[in-house]
């Protein structure tokens, strides 16, 4: 199996899914443990919920589940929230701060650098062609990186989570046209949303995001409770619950899609 699925579109935005993947090699499932092999950790559906919203997007996937290893993280494994609870590269626990592996058979350093050749790195690969791709193109490229989670888990962060999470690293990651325009959806919404709280844009955004070069990046973490029948197994999307959120989504993308952004002085 590929370690990404790429869809090619003609338009500047790029859906980037790094964690719907549900994909777990034989020898690694092997090792996870019984809470491990629930992959409760899942954006469930994620490719689902954004089908079809921008025509003319490009969408990359990855197909890997983050237990294997984390395609939002830095490489070298520099922690995104220093001083906060959150999980790695390759992942040691759950979002509950509960071990994922047999005991003994937690990934060791080879085990980490084997799996970022063959998973981790592919993906960005992927990734970068398209942003290069898609920069020729337009003169500019808005990486939106698709996400969710469950709306409350204590051990990342306390009561629960707005609806919509919008991550621009305090701004940095892209023009404040992107930003300013997912705001404006999201406070037209009917839903609770946040700009740069919890979750202030995964490595993707802060690696990718740079306007100064013509290149955007934006993160949308999205309660899961908005578009499952029940943030649990067996994680059923829910097509009518996710009408109002899919419309918002529908809508938000477009007005990204229709920025008019200027291309960086040196091309």
């Amino acid at each position: 199996m590929k370690a990404v699925e790429v869809t090619r579109g003609d338009g500047p935005v790029i859906l980037g899914m790094p964690h719907g993947g549900t994909h777990v090699p034989q020898d690694i499932a092997a090792r996870l443990n019984a809470n491990g092999r629930k992959l409760a950790d899942t954006d469930w559906h994620i490719d689902a919920l954004y089908d079809g919203l921008l025509p003319g997007a490009t969408t990359l996937r990855a197909t890997f589940h983050r237990y294997v290893i984390d395609a939002n993280r830095d490489p070298a494994g520099a922690s995104l929230y220093p001083g906060q609870n959150t999980t790695g590269l390759c992942p040691q626990t759950d979002f509950d701060g509960q071990p994922i592996w047999n005991p003994g058979e937690e990934p060791t350093p080879q085990d980490i650098a084997s799996r970022l050749a063959a998973y981790h790195a592919p993906y960005h690969a992927a990734l970068a062609a398209e942003v290069a791709r898609v920069k020729a193109r337009h003169g500019f490229a808005i990486v939106y990186d698709c996400h969710s989670i469950r709306s409350r888990i204590p051990f990342l962060f306390e009561g629960t989570l707005p609806t919509l999470n919008i991550g621009t690293d305090g701004g940095k990651t892209c023009a404040p046209e992107i930003e300013t325009a997912a705001m404006a959806r999201a406070k037209a919404s009917p839903f609770t949303h946040v700009l740069n709280g919890r979750f202030r844009g995964g490595w993707t955004t802060r690696h990718y995001g740079q306007p100064q070069n013509g290149v955007h990046a934006i993160q949308m973490e999205i309660a899961q409770s908005a578009y499952l029948a029940a943030e649990a197994a067996p994680w059923a999307f829910d097509a009518v619950r996710c009408a109002s959120l899919r419309a918002l989504l529908r809508h938000l993308l477009a007005d990204l899609a229709s920025l008019k952004l200027k291309a960086p002085a040196h091309g």
